[in-house]
């Protein structure tokens, strides 16, 4: 099997405590190189890659002949530049979320795809966890009959305004840092897209959105979520049918907020559970990004995908302003 040579752009806290273990532990993968300016922020990547090789400049990443694929975790507001200029430079890139911060962005970012014909994609790791693709599966296979309604809820408490979360000039804001999983979660496990956003209620703290109650119209089904970084964490899935109803505990930090678990109830007080210990979702999304580049699979999160949860999250800011 052809191995990925990897870099990273960045050495973001969460590129060192997760992607960065993921790439490294990945089949297929192999973490050889960062572009940081901080040699002490090196310290922790090398406790678990001792080899990886450190650029002082992400211009320094990119010309790395031995380097065929980069992950960038850079603030929201770099990605869609930074992106291209992987691509330029002959690098597949998987980008974190949120890719851009206007749907438009992502035509540029497809054309760049189209253009290079390399591989580009947002780091929207849940699609590769069997506990979303089974909640899909049970979906499409009719299982709970007639969706009604579809609730969503993710947050957790952060107030640091050294944070880039509450950073305006950063893209910061509780709906890129995780609307984008309440968004995304329902479109890929129904399949469905939104037809109009029906409520907004947007919260703001020092030009950052910190809360939001969403409600909206899907074909055949509504919708509602909430959405905060000022809140007590918790995180669910929640799907009404009229046959039955299908629940996902952290369906988006699994095995960092809670176990994964799905809940299915299609007979009067009769729940069935079905558990996925261990699996780590960073590392499925790096061997599927492999496996893409080398055999030519079809990626599970294209851009086209990721360009539909932006044009959501647009959506919502409009309904809320």
């Amino acid at each position: 099997m052809t191995t990925i040579r990897w870099g990273i752009m960045g050495a973001a806290k969460f590129a060192q405590d997760q992607m960065g273990p993921a790439l490294h532990a990945a089949r297929g993968a192999s973490l050889d190189a960062l572009a940081t300016t901080s040699p002490q922020k090196a310290i922790g990547f090398k406790a678990f890659a001792p080899d990886l090789r450190v650029h002082d400049s992400y211009e320094a990443l990119l010309d790395d002949p031995e380097i065929d694929a980069v992950y960038i975790p850079l603030p929201n507001h770099m990605h869609v530049d930074w992106t291209i200029r992987a691509l330029e430079a002959g690098k597949h890139v998987l980008c974190e979320k949120p890719m851009t911060l206007k749907a438009g962005d992502f035509d540029r970012l497809i054309a760049a795809r189209d253009k290079t014909g390399l591989l580009a994609a947002e780091a929207f790791m849940i699609v590769h966890h069997p506990q979303m693709t089974r909640a899909r599966q049970i979906v499409a296979d009719g299982v709970l009959g007639r969706i009604r309604h579809v609730a969503v809820t993710f947050s957790f408490f952060n107030d640091d305004t050294g944070n880039i979360r509450n950073q305006p000039e950063a893209g910061g804001g509780a709906l890129p840092d995780i609307g984008v999983y309440a968004f995304g979660s329902v479109r890929f496990i129904t399949g469905q897209e939104p037809l109009k956003i029906s409520h907004a209620r947007i919260d703001y703290e020092n030009g950052v959105d910190v809360f939001a109650q969403v409600a909206a119209d899907f074909e055949g089904f509504a919708y509602t979520s909430t959405v905060s970084m000022r809140l007590h964490p918790r995180q669910e899935i929640v799907i009404h049918a009229e046959k039955g109803v299908l629940r996902l505990s952290c369906p988006f930090n699994p095995t960092v907020h809670d176990q994964a678990e799905l809940h299915i109830e299609t007979a009067a007080h009769a729940i069935t559970t079905e558990r996925f210990p261990g699996q780590n979702h960073y590392v499925l999304q790096v061997e599927a990004f492999c496996e893409a580049v080398t055999s030519g699979a079809a990626y599970p999160c294209p851009l086209e995908f990721s360009r539909g949860t932006q044009v959501m999250t647009d959506m919502v800011y409009a309904a809320g302003a």
